[in-house]
């Protein structure tokens, strides 16, 4: 009877956690710069912070944020130029956490003649969407470093799994890349690599977004949530064999993946590689918030961004960096 009484008071504590366990909708993409958001999820860390939440992927950061301004969701992972751009018309958004380093990789055909950036010149890129990070950085760093203007080069925005698609079907050039398309293409393509912008430009791509209503409203629920991908972001860094394991499908869907040159290799190998290229941090420094400020110019010298006064824009106004300071991060 005893036993008895003891499960029964065990099984009405858990069900009472389930109960308890706060709703919370997270937006990601399928791209390794939002894997802490997936491994959060499949390990387990957000229900162990008392959150029940939902993953809502889409398909490119302006959608997202789209979704975070209109309340469909509580925070998301993306480009931080999403943020910047949205609030300088006005919509009361906030960097709460960092995420993701910039690993973005050029690749190019092998029969493209192209051996570095300034070849790119009246080829045909991949990228991501106009006014997303990527195509910030690809425009106002990458090419411009090359000698390169915006119109020399014919880029096409699209998915990062279009633009794969694309380098197979010899419809562009060259790609713009994150992980681990970068790396599916370098091992089911004849491509190769010939530029890295985090090798040359370090800057914090992806970050943590949320709106300054959910935040003002649900603010233990967005710092329950940050310490979940926190955790995450540890077992990327610490053990990403493991985490592979969790999110590899998420990303390759049959177990092993045909390559040009070295047979089938195991999915939870080629991300296990694509989480080892990346930088994961959860929170953001001086020096990385200096270079959110230099992009957030250049989105201005680009007419992406314009003020209401025509000042430049300050990046501060968009952050909101108390949960990294309250965990002395």
């Amino acid at each position: 009877m005893t036993k008895m009484i003891g499960a029964t008071l065990v099984a009405f504590a858990l069900a009472s956690q389930v109960q308890a366990a706060e709703k919370f909708k997270v937006g990601y993409l399928r791209v390794m710069d939002d894997a802490q958001a997936i491994v959060a999820q499949e390990a387990g860390y957000y229900k162990k912070q008392g959150l029940d939440v939902e993953l809502v992927e889409f398909k490119s950061g302006t959608d997202l944020i789209k979704a975070i301004v209109g309340g469909q969701l509580d925070s998301g992972v993306l480009g931080f130029t999403n943020a910047v751009a949205w609030a300088s018309k006005g919509a009361d958004l906030k960097v709460v956490g960092g995420a993701q380093h910039g690993y973005h990789a050029i690749l190019a055909r092998e029969d493209a003649g192209i051996a570095k950036v300034s070849d790119l010149k009246g080829k045909t890129l991949a990228s991501q969407a106009e006014g997303s990070t990527a195509d910030t950085v690809l425009k106002g760093v990458v090419l411009r470093d090359a000698g390169l203007k915006a119109d020399d080069v014919n880029v096409m925005g699209v998915s990062p799994q279009v633009a794969v698609q694309s380098l197979v079907g010899k419809r562009v050039d060259a790609a713009f890349l994150f992980e681990p398309q970068a790396s599916i293409a370098q091992l089911i393509a004849p491509v190769k690599q010939i530029y890295e912008i985090g090798e040359v430009w370090p800057f914090p791509c992806m970050v943590v977004i949320t709106s300054g209503d959910t935040l003002k409203k649900r603010k233990d629920a967005v710092w329950k949530s940050l310490d979940a991908q926190r955790e995450a972001i540890d077992l990327l860094q610490k053990k990403p064999n493991d985490a592979a394991k969790l999110i590899a499908g998420y990303f390759i869907s049959e177990p092993t993946l045909k390559t040009l040159k070295k047979g089938e290799i195991p999915r939870e190998t080629v991300i296990t590689d694509a989480i080892k290229s990346q930088t994961f941090s959860p929170v953001l420094t001086q020096k990385e918030q200096a270079r959110m400020q230099e992009i957030a110019n250049i989105l201005q010298e680009q007419g992406s961004l314009k003020t209401r006064d025509g000042k430049p824009f300050d990046v501060n106004s968009v952050l909101d960096l108390s949960w990294q300071k309250d965990r002395k991060l």
